[in-house]
């Protein structure tokens, strides 16, 4: 498959957009207009050093407002398509992209259109180029594939046909089922982009708020099934225009944009069977099944270690045991491990001196590790082998967005193999027992990520294309000082939940964190347990502080659900929050936070409730803003 990305979906200048579309795999580029008249260069010196790159100039655009106009404008369009012809030529540009007119000149007459597209394709041709015919969204007359392609039938041209962008029509919501009845040999070209459902004008929405094939919330994948059947064989591209990727260094916007085509064609692939071309479509292992967490990471040096370790045995926590090799403790209560690594010269003492105390891994368990990290470097993401002592087990890993670190354990080591090898444990845990139950905290129920504006995308993807994970809808959360974007991600069975999280001010409390950090971090850890009440109680005795909540919550609690008195009144005295969906309840509650950063939840999840109790977040943070 022959994969291309438009120049202005990247930031930086040309040569450096070349460089980062190279540095990802990348086969040509969309060369948008503007990059090339503001190249300090000459068209035989940009076609050079695409070369250099190893890269292809696939299609050069934008040609505007040229068909369906009057006369005069006609032949001065003619006149401007010769020049654009002669620097295609000398660039080695062998298509250029027409999109629909929108001058308030245009008339509304396709068999003009259609005549006036045939000469453009016929001076085309005259330079051994071709044209492709695309309707924008928002064009004057022409804002639908039919519309295009109709007008490109009755042109007749051999140098003209279509090119298709999931945009414009998806926005549209214009049914792609058509396109699979167009002759794929008409089909000149292919643009790819996804975008969240917005209610907005259409041009503003295209110009600022596409993303990449799974970062949004339109059927991509339909869409390209379609294209696919259509017997299209040409290039699959990529044009973004979304106002953070212009700010976003353009090594990793690249990144995730060759992950997002290779994830398109996994997706496709199956219901493709007899497209011509189903053999160049990516097949990656498929997506790992999770039996839940394992383990989470946290970075330290020996002071913090030891603040932790205080924190931990407050949490309910037990020493478990120490690594046989490294300055490595594992603390245990029910199925959860902590583990707190304060080995000097390691990946997490690097975390640690970049970050401060945080968490630096998480550690998943899945029936096959390899075949997770072969899935995951397959697309775009990068593995990472810790050195691994006599005796001890070998645990595949990768860098996830951020620079945090995803072990894959196998399910085959059971919820304590990992640790039976790797650590030598307490008596009491090496016979099998347990002292009493800590705090009543029996799992991890999920973890929430603080995300840098410029991360969230990625994040969704990395999650999709990578992990497998369901997106749930995007919420906004109101903090005192800004809104708080949220999204939770999860697999099919619900034993891995994350919660990404990004401040769209710079002033919130989760902004300042992310800041803080150097970028996307855990910002807190769910725990679950049984009887939130008990487990409330145990931590208050053992010295934990909770976030106050307002009385004025409960108050307004019982006016919004329909609560038994005596559990409101217990809520209240405990500092409980509490939400319900049509499927069960949540109850919850936070700590204070350690170091001013990481905190804990502690939540019960009551029949089929499967969200995160994001409508009480409000109340968390206007209590910390307070305090």
């Amino acid at each position: 498959m022959h994969r291309s990305i438009a120049t202005v979906s990247l930031s930086g200048t040309l040569r450096q957009k070349l460089e980062a579309i190279a540095a990802a795999g990348f086969d040509g580029i969309e060369l948008f207009e503007s990059d090339f008249v503001n190249f300090k260069g000459t068209a035989a010196e940009l076609r050079g050093l695409a070369a250099d790159l190893g890269l292809a100039i696939d299609l050069y655009q934008p040609f505007r407002d040229f068909e369906g106009m009057p006369e005069p404008q006609f032949r001065r369009g003619l006149e401007r398509a010769e020049r654009k012809f002669e620097l295609m030529a000398a660039l080695g540009v062998p298509l250029m992209l027409c999109c629909s007119n929108t001058s308030p000149l245009a008339i509304d007459d396709p068999a003009r259109a259609a005549a006036q597209l045939h000469a453009l394709a016929e001076r085309a041709a005259a330079h051994g180029l071709r044209v492709g015919f695309e309707a924008l969204a928002w064009g004057r007359f022409t804002s639908r594939y039919g519309q295009a392609w109709d007008i490109v039938r009755r042109a007749g041209h051999p140098a003209l046909g279509l090119i298709l962008d999931s945009f414009h029509t998806l926005s549209l919501r214009d049914d792609p089922a058509g396109i699979a009845d167009i002759p794929g040999e008409k089909i000149f070209f292919l643009q790819m982009a996804d975008a969240p459902q917005l209610s907005m004008d259409v041009l503003q929405w295209a110009r600022h708020h596409r993303v990449f094939p799974g970062q949004g919330d339109f059927d991509v994948a339909g869409f390209y099934t379609q294209v696919l059947r259509a017997g299209y064989t040409g290039p699959l591209s990529l044009e973004i225009f979304n106002d953070l990727f212009r700010e976003t260094p353009n090594r990793r916007t690249a990144v995730d944009a060759m992950r997002s085509l290779l994830y398109l064609e996994s997706q496709v692939r199956e219901h493709v069977a007899t497209a011509p071309a189903q053999p160049l479509l990516f097949a990656p292992p498929q997506a790992p099944a999770f039996r839940g967490l394992s383990f989470i990471e946290f970075a330290a040096d020996e002071a913090s270690a030891g603040a932790l370790d205080a924190l931990l045995q407050q949490l309910g926590f037990r020493r478990a045991g120490r690594h046989r090799s490294k300055a490595v403790t594992l603390y245990r209560q029910g199925d959860i491990h902590m583990v707190v690594n304060a080995q000097p010269g390691s990946f997490a003492r690097t975390r640690f001196e970049a970050h401060g105390t945080s968490v630096c891994a998480l550690g998943v368990r899945t029936d096959d590790p390899q075949a997770a990290v072969a899935r995951a470097t397959a697309l775009c993401s990068q593995r990472h082998d810790s050195p691994v002592g006599p005796g001890e087990q070998a645990v595949p890993a990768i860098v996830v967005p951020g620079g945090n670190l995803l072990h894959f354990i196998p399910s085959s080591l059971g919820a304590t193999g990992l640790y039976e090898a790797d650590f030598i444990l307490e008596p009491e845990e090496a016979q099998g027992e347990e002292e009493g139950d800590g705090a009543g905290l029996r799992a991890i129920d999920h973890v929430a990520l603080g995300l840098a504006l410029d991360q969230l995308d990625t994040w969704v993807l990395f999650s999709r294309a990578v992990l497998g994970l369901e997106v749930g809808e995007s919420l906004e959360l109101a903090d005192p000082f800004g809104l708080i974007k949220s999204r939770g991600v999860a697999d099919a069975a619900r034993s891995l939940r994350l919660v990404l999280n990004v401040s769209l001010s710079q002033r919130t409390r989760t902004a300042r964190t992310v800041h803080a950090q150097g970028g996307g971090a855990v910002h807190h850890v769910a725990l679950r347990s049984d009887d939130i009440f008990a487990s409330v109680a145990r931590l208050r005795a053992n010295g934990v502080r909770f976030v106050p909540i307002s009385d004025n919550y409960y108050d307004d609690l019982a006016t919004r659900i329909a609560l038994d008195a005596a559990l409101l009144e217990r809520m209240r005295a405990a500092g409980v929050l509490f939400d319900r969906s049509p499927a069960g309840d949540y109850l919850h509650i936070y700590t204070e936070s350690f170091e001013d950063g990481l905190f804990f939840e502690v939540a019960q999840r009551i029949g089929g409730y499967d969200a995160y109790g994001a409508l009480n977040a409000p109340a968390r943070m206007a209590s910390q803003a307070q305090d």
